[in-house]
């Protein structure tokens, strides 16, 4: 398969998946709404943010080989073998562990006290809760901790657009199953009991799978070294501990705003986001399948292709996504109220907030592909140390004085912070590497986003003039999309043109005129 089938194959299966969490979570809240009340509902979205949290060492491992496999090519299959399973080991210990302290902090009741759950009339929900973290958490280990590098190790073969497409289907079983779980009347405790065996039901056929591709590219099973793995896994405690500090900015946060604004607030701060979670993901569509053909672009120190990656990114984010949060800012208040059933009140700046934060991680993009492809783990430990420092200090200030609006001002501001330090440790690195970063279309990509934000204040600022900002402000964001596509080099505008006249739907089009 070319080079851009597989991209476009790998980000359509990662857009499917997108979508299906998309129309899942349009039709899961309400449905959560309708058979538990807001406390529950908010408490389950707790359990997720712990899971989550708790994940992060064993993620930042399989991050951390997954980026090493692919300095492996097709005749160092031994090499590429002998770390994937001493790899296995480690994933092994390491899910155990993670067991190991979801049953701690059920046995020793520091449970109640992260999900604020200390009232007496609240013992049954904490049993609830402790077991629906458990169940979850063995399912992890019987198959997530394994099954993670085990599709990783697949993608210097070209797989990731096969793999990608396995996890649309993940998506389906595991939010489909609970959910219906949920409407025949289970609690906390089943529903997580659930979840756990839509993951493990999940994994049975991905792991014949699995088995299938490796011996027709001739991965074989060989004898782990302990101590590869254990030298594999220090290394990587630095993109574990990064990939901790992302959680604070990001899912840590809604564990830090429990104790703040209760399991109501949080419950309200986490609908206000799913738009935003929603394009985080969207925007991870974009670069995880560009990721491996990006580093094969910067290893032969190919200018052109490198930035026709980049101009990849960049144009979804200035031809879709800021005028789309633009649109969005005026329709979604009345679609907001009837998807929340009426018990969560719609807040304009919150949301627009939400929407601004998405837009500054869509700028950062490509420098932050540049950083954990080449595993620059000291940038990013950094990086991610001071956005953790800003979220947390910034909750605790502003929570308690302008509620749930501090919580999103400070992601914001973090957002911000963590993208100026990407695009400088990204410059250095090409600069070192004799490539250079395309400045004038980071500038225009940065454009879109001030401009989508000034239509979004003036909006919230003067709500009956919305309907003429739209149209206006829409203008100027195509405008500069116009001029993103005169600044980029004949090689990158090539490039996407190649990508895009392949697209099932564009192809039949072209054909058809031609």
């Amino acid at each position: 398969m070319s080079t851009s089938k597989r991209l476009i194959s790998g980000t359509l299966a990662s857009w499917a998946k997108i979508l299906i969490i998309f129309l899942a979570q349009m039709a899961l809240v309400p449905l959560y709404l309708t058979y538990w009340n807001v406390q529950i509902y908010g408490l389950w979205v707790a359990v997720q943010a712990l899971l989550s949290v708790m994940s992060t060492l064993d993620l930042g491992h399989q991050n951390f080989i997954g980026y090493e496999l692919f300095k492996f090519g097709h005749d160092e299959k031994r090499e590429l073998a002998l770390n994937l399973w001493s790899a296995c080991v480690i994933a092994v210990i390491l899910g155990c562990l993670q067991l190991l302290f979801i049953i701690i902090f059920n046995v020793t009741g520091i449970l109640p006290r992260l999900l604020d759950l200390r009232s007496v009339h609240d013992i049954e929900l904490i049993h609830e809760a402790g077991w629906a973290l458990f169940w979850q958490g063995l399912a992890g280990v019987i198959c997530v901790s394994i099954g993670g590098l085990l599709s990783r190790a697949l993608s210097p073969y070209g797989y990731f657009a096969r793999m990608a497409w396995w996890g649309v289907l993940y998506s389906i079983i595991t939010i489909t199953i609970p959910a219906i779980a949920v409407i025949f009347g289970a609690n906390l405790l089943w529903a997580g009991f659930v979840a756990g065996c839509a993951t493990i039901i999940y994994y049975i056929p991905f792991y014949f799978e699995i088995y299938r591709l490796y011996k027709k590219e001739n991965i074989r099973l060989i004898r782990p070294s302990f101590k590869l793995g254990i030298n594999n896994f220090i290394k990587s405690l630095i993109l574990s501990l990064r990939g901790l500090l992302e959680n604070a900015r990001q899912q840590g946060a809604r564990l830090l705003l429990v104790p703040l604004v209760g399991a109501s607030g949080l419950a309200a701060f986490s609908t206000m986001r799913t738009g935003a979670n929603v394009a985080l993901q969207g925007l991870g569509t974009i670069t995880n399948p560009l990721l491996p053909e990006l580093m094969r672009f910067l290893k032969n120190r190919d200018q052109p292709r490198a930035e026709a990656a980049f101009a990849t990114v960049w144009i979804v984010l200035i031809a879709l996504i800021a005028p789309a949060v633009v649109i969005l800012q005026v329709f979604i208040e009345p679609f907001f109220s009837t998807w929340t059933r009426g018990r969560i009140v719609f807040d304009p700046l919150l949301f627009a907030i939400f929407s601004q934060s998405i837009l500054v991680f869509a700028v950062a993009q490509p420098a932050m592909a540049i950083m954990e492809g080449n595993n620059l783990l000291r940038p990013q430990l950094v990086i991610s140390a001071i956005t953790a420092i800003i979220v947390i200090g910034g909750i605790v200030l502003l929570v308690p004085v302008i509620g749930i609006k501090g919580g999103g001002i400070v992601l914001l501001i973090a957002e911000i912070t963590a993208t100026k330090g990407y695009r400088n440790v990204a410059k250095k690195w090409l600069n070192d590497n004799n490539l250079s970063w395309p400045q004038q279309s980071s500038n225009i990509a940065v454009t879109s986003v001030c401009i989508s934000a000034i239509a979004m204040a003036l909006m919230i600022w003067q709500p009956t003039f919305k309907w003429l900002i739209l149209p206006v402000s829409l203008f100027f964001l195509y405008w500069n999309c116009y001029r993103y596509l005169k600044a980029l080099p004949g090689p990158a505008v090539q490039q996407i043109k190649n990508i895009v006249s392949k697209l099932p739907i564009l192809k039949k089009y072209l054909h058809s005129n031609t």
